[in-house]
């Protein structure tokens, strides 16, 4: 195979001036790669100006982000409920047991992962 055979022609050693040629392109390379990153982070620099919120207290702004979460959360967990109701009602038609045994798993999942903001207050008690 030619592919892993060294190549019957030597390469010819490179002189001082051809290296040093070699070195500046190498460093102009460098130096535009660079400048361009440099001018591309400067031009995308978008200055956040803080706005006044709702109610001026950023613990509001807080708790109404994990009010959203939590409200997320919750819906994956009651569309969770209804796909383990649904695979537990087809493996009562079919007689199937273990689907029965996935299909209660994912009715306790789905109950864990709906009430998940209220076990969280349960539990720290606030």
């Amino acid at each position: 195979m030619k592919i892993f055979q060294k190549s019957q022609t030597p390469k010819k050693p490179l002189n001082t001036l051809e290296r040093q040629k070699k070195v500046e392109r190498r460093a102009k390379r460098a130096y535009a790669l660079f400048a361009c990153l440099v001018l591309s982070m400067a031009v995308m620099i978008v200055p956040a100006l803080a706005a006044p919120a709702a109610g001026g207290d950023p613990l509001q702004i807080v708790s109404n982000l994990s009010d959203f979460i939590f409200s997320l959360i919750r819906a994956i967990g009651l569309i969770l409920l209804g796909f383990g109701i649904l695979q537990l009602g087809l493996s009562l038609k079919s007689h199937d047991p273990s689907q029965r045994a996935n299909g209660m798993l994912t009715i306790a999942g789905g109950i864990v992962i709906t009430f998940t903001k209220e076990i969280l207050t349960l539990i720290t008690g606030g």
